[in-house]
Order: C-alpha cells, then sequence, then structure tokens
C-alpha cells in the first residue's frame, strides 16, 4: 500500500454518491481514496470526527477581498484567514472593487504577489470594462483567470464602468471563443434611481426588481448570440426565475448564484439603518425570499446552481465568515441535507470555473475539505461586522484542509488527532 499522509474518517462523509459513513485517505495533498469508515489504513495521521460530518471545501465566487482602507496585501490575508476559519478552500477573487482592478496582466500580476501567502486558494476573475480589448481578455486568460465578471450598472465598484449591449456582445463573443465563463451583475443601469434616503427602504425603491428583469433579458439575448455560458452574479429577484428557466429552456447557457444573506434576511427583519446589511442589490421582502428558497429546491433543471457568500468588506456586506451556518440554519429548516449544501457551495461553483479536480470529495481530487458539525449552535458576537450579528445559528466549522494541510482548527474541536513524532502541532486561531 502506498503511504498515506493522512486519514479522516467520519459518520457523514459527502460524496457525489451521498452522505454515509468512510474514511478518506490522503497522500500529497489529493484524495486517494474514499473507503469503509472502519477499514484500517497506516497513516502517519489519524482524524476521527466521529458524528461531525466532511464535506468538500467551499468555493466561494465573486468574492470581494479588499476593504477600504486596507491595502491589497491585508485585503488578502484577512479574507482568506476568515474564509479558513469558515471553511471556504477556494476563494475566487472577484476583479472589482479592489486597487488596482484585476483588467489586465499587470493588474493581475499585482494581485498574485498580494495573494502570495492567503492561507487558502485564490483564483481570479477578470474584469470586463468597455474599454478592454480582445487582447486584454486572451491575456487575462493566457495568464490564468478562471472566468470573467462585468456589470451592467454599478455592481463592480469603482475601476470597471457598466457594459451597454454592443460591448456585452462583444465581449461575450470573445469568451465563447475561449470557452470561458462569464459572471454578470445584471441590475440594469437604466431602471436604478438615486436612493431618496440613507436606508434599506430608499435602497429598495431605488433598485427595484425590474432592474434584475431589464438586466437579465439583456444577457439572455447577449448569450444566446453568442454561445457563451453566462451566470447572474447576484440573482436576488424571485420573479425574475420565470425569465431564467424560459432562457435554458431555449437553450441559452444561462445560470445563476445567490447569497445566504437573500436566503436568510428579509428585509422587515433587520435595521433599516444598518450599514452591515446595505448590499447591492437590497435585501428584500420575505415573499421574495420564500420565492427564492421554492426555485433553489426546484429538482432538476434549477436556474441557481451555486451559493456564495457576496463578500464585499466595507462596501456591502460581509458575509465570508458565516457562509455556511447561516446557508445550514435556513436550509435545514427546509429539508435539505448536507449534500444540498455542498453541491451550492462547492461542486457547482468548481464545474462553472473549470475547477475538476475541487468542489466534490473523491479520488484524485486536491483533499481540500472542511469538518462541519451540523448540529452545533453558535452565538454570533453582537459586534460581528457582518449581517448576522447577534443571531443564533445552526453548524459550526470545526477544522479546515487546504490540500490535506490543516489550515484551521477551531479550539477545542470535536475529532481526535493522533500525529506521529514527527509533526508539527496546528494551532489552533
Amino acid at each position: 500500500m502506498p503511504h498515506i499522509d493522512t486519514v479522516i474518517r467520519s459518520r457523514r462523509v459527502v460524496t457525489p454518491e451521498g452522505v454515509a459513513p468512510a474514511a478518506v485517505a490522503v497522500r500529497a495533498g489529493r484524495i486517494t481514496t474514499v473507503t469503509a469508515y472502519d477499514r484500517p489504513l497506516p497513516a502517519r495521521t489519524q482524524v476521527d470526527l466521529g458524528e461531525v460530518a466532511l464535506l468538500p471545501g467551499a468555493i466561494d465566487l465573486d468574492a470581494a477581498v479588499q476593504a477600504p482602507g486596507r491595502t491589497l496585501r491585508e485585503g488578502y490575508t484577512e479574507t482568506s484567514a476568515a474564509a479558513a476559519r469558515a471553511g471556504v478552500t477556494t476563494v475566487v477573487a472577484a476583479a472589482a472593487p479592489a486597487s488596482p482592478p484585476v483588467t489586465d496582466v499587470a493588474a493581475l500580476t499585482v494581485h498574485l504577489a498580494a495573494a502570495a501567502e492567503s492561507a487558502v486558494n485564490v483564483a481570479f476573475l477578470g474584469g470586463i470594462t468597455a474599454s478592454s480589448t480582445p487582447a486584454d481578455l486572451a491575456d487575462l486568460r493566457a495568464a490564468g483567470v478562471v472566468a470573467f465578471h462585468c456589470s451592467l450598472s454599478d455592481g463592480a465598484g469603482a475601476g470597471t464602468r457598466p457594459l451597454d449591449d454592443h460591448r456585452l456582445r462583444k465581449a461575450m463573443v470573445e469568451l465563447a471563443a475561449m470557452e470561458v465563463p462569464l459572471l454578470v451583475h445584471a441590475e440594469d443601469a437604466a431602471e436604478l434611481a438615486p436612493p431618496a434616503g440613507p436606508g434599506n427602504v430608499a435602497l429598495l425603491a431605488a433598485r427595484p426588481p425590474r432592474a434584475e428583469r431589464r438586466g437579465l433579458e439583456r444577457v439572455i439575448s447577449a448569450a444566446r448570440m453568442a454561445g457563451t455560458r453566462a451566470h447572474i452574479s447576484p440573482f436576488t429577484a424571485a420573479e425574475c426565475a420565470a425569465v431564467l428557466a424560459g432562457a435554458r429552456a431555449i437553450g441559452v447557457a444561462v445560470s445563476a448564484q445567490t447569497c445566504p444573506h437573500y436566503l436568510c434576511l428579509p428585509a422587515e427583519q433587520v435595521p433599516d439603518d444598518s450599514a452591515s446589511h446595505a448590499c447591492h442589490p437590497p435585501l428584500r421582502a420575505g415573499t421574495n425570499r420564500e420565492a427564492l428558497w421554492r426555485v433553489l429546491l426546484e429538482r432538476g433543471d434549477c436556474a441557481i446552481t451555486s451559493v456564495g457568500s457576496g463578500h464585499r468588506p466595507g462596501t456591502g456586506v460581509s458575509g465570508i465568515s458565516w457562509t455556511l451556518p447561516a446557508l445550514w440554519t435556513a436550509a435545514r429548516r427546509r429539508g435539505c441535507d448536507l449534500a444540498d449544501i455542498a453541491r451550492w457551495t462547492a461542486t457547482a461553483a468548481a464545474d462553472l470555473v473549470g475547477m475538476r479536480h475541487r468542489g466534490r470529495l473523491a479520488p484524485d481530487c486536491d483533499a481540500d475539505l472542511v469538518a462541519f458539525d451540523p448540529d452545533a449552535r453558535q452565538a454570533v458576537p453582537p459586534d460581528d461586522p457582518g449581517p448576522y450579528a447577534g443571531r443564533t445559528l445552526t453548524g459550526r466549522v470545526e477544522r479546515t484542509w487546504v490540500a490535506g494541510r490543516p489550515v484551521y482548527v477551531r479550539a477545542g474541536a470535536a475529532g481526535g488527532r493522533r500525529p506521529a513524532a514527527e509533526d508539527s502541532p496546528v494551532a489552533a486561531p
């Protein structure tokens, strides 16, 4: 038998076949086998999680990393550390808001250097602006971006202006030739208005659902013409789901991502003047939240394929720290299981951006793993900067591994770890 670095056992391992007791063997950063829970497997390190579940690490699409007043390196350090604590093993960083925005190879090089010491995997979206050329897009793809992003309004922040229909179609033609997806913030600028006040009520009036509908129609029209795979990020207006479904029914490659705060926090239940709940698009009413869940839970060809944090530190919701517990708290009440969570947060995102070796717990995949206690309850500190401050959530991240290497162990985490003498101890943040 080849040498095994680590064996992780759990009574609830989430694999592509379902949730079952299993032992996962890891060697050189990759999963070598998934086998029976009680099968003897000699390894340097044995971890038995018991009833704590083992999931593929989350892949967070379109997460901004840089808060106002922080350097880019600080942004990557802080965001990746929060991601590790949250069970996110790959951050697919938004092109903007950031300084500089990732709109050319020179900017991407700056981001690569800033992210070099991140605690988790980091991949990048390339930003498309009105001035982007086909050469810019080709160079960014060759330099390693996994997908591209554009906005039809102000969704990408400073540095990336909204695209008109001509430039959107032109960009889509280029991306179709490269067989790479385009993520789109689809609120249409012509349907937005300046808020009449500082609160969420004013924001809702200024950014109505029809802005998403009009933007979706533009994206679908361009994608149908160009043959590009388009992914709406974020999708919030449940009334527009029929537009997505209709497009998919005629063969348009369009899908969507939503975020836990849109699934968990109806506008009626948050303080109107809370800056930690101000996001674009805004939080919508409870009826919209329930309708969004109905769309997400549709069996068969569901248009909403992924759930990401929508993390925008300083300029929106700071949500990456609580993605899994918040989503699980709401999903569990609706009869969902851990396989649903893994599909929404890991597998679908990996498939979208071509990370076939991530997002699933199977042989030959990267050992990017999270130990998640689905039964634990935890109180979010009242001074937390995110939208869940003061709330009690169900589910807690106990451990996170990236390429088989422990990057986070919660103090007092469940599950024994029996290292060999030559192993170094893992610090618990």
